[in-house]
């Protein structure tokens, strides 16, 4: 039997490619190392007292839940964030008009207002394995409360009615039974959306919004890899 060789460079090309792609992967499901991230939070907050034993329940749950479906994962990361922190407007936590939180910071304090719940449960979904396409953090206006309120919100498809995450409910329900939410924007890594009567309109990228950026800035300051970015 004839045998072809394959070119040295080509060869060397090859499995250059396979190492890439490997490491590619291993980073999107590599594990936070969490003794890093509390060392550094130390550093730069000062004594985190009861905001370990709340970072310590985060990372036993990044840890169980990997291997359950994502509805299971939105039930258990949209339940423990609205039970492990009180909401408090950033001017009485931060003395602030608008301060957004990272996820220790939210655990730290154990409290913050409707975006840090968004992004908290935001950035644990995406590191249980859910893509950021199918992720939202998205600004709406609050009927009832008649104010403006943010949640995260969850598409199966690019087509698909989102489930609502909410600080306001345990309840992860369709938007379509959220009558009292009146969806204004929306973003995630890959860019900022608007709604519209064919879904959601890509209209640009995330550099535009500066508390979004420092809040990516904060969390690799704690020692956590970089979100991808458009």
């Amino acid at each position: 039997m004839a045998v072809s060789f394959i070119p040295y460079r080509v060869l060397c090309w090859l499995l250059s490619a396979i190492l890439l792609a490997g490491l590619m992967l291993g980073g999107l499901h590599a594990d936070w190392d969490f003794s890093q991230i509390s060392r550094k939070a130390s550093a730069l907050y000062g004594p985190l007292g009861e905001g370990q034993q709340r970072i310590d329940a985060w990372q036993r749950l990044l840890a169980t839940q990997k291997q359950v479906s994502e509805q299971e994962q939105l039930k258990v990361v949209n339940l423990f964030f609205n039970k492990q922190m009180t909401y408090v407007e950033d001017i009485d936590l931060w003395h602030a008009v608008d301060y957004w939180e990272t996820p220790i910071e939210a655990l730290w304090k154990g409290a913050g207002d409707c975006e840090d719940y968004a992004i908290a449960k935001y950035f644990s979904l995406r590191h249980l394995g859910v893509s950021s396409d199918k992720l939202r953090i998205t600004y709406v206006k609050a009927l009832r409360q008649n104010r403006a309120h943010m949640v995260l919100t969850y598409y199966s498809t690019p087509d698909a009615i989102p489930l609502v995450l909410d600080s306001l409910m345990d309840d992860i329900l369709p938007a379509t039974r959220r009558t009292d939410l009146i969806p204004v924007y929306s973003f995630n890594a890959e860019g900022l959306y608007l709604p519209g009567a064919k879904g959601n309109k890509k209209v640009g990228d995330t550099k535009r919004l500066s508390r979004w950026q420092d809040v990516l800035r904060k969390m690799r300051a704690e020692g956590f890899p970089a979100e991808p970015a458009n």
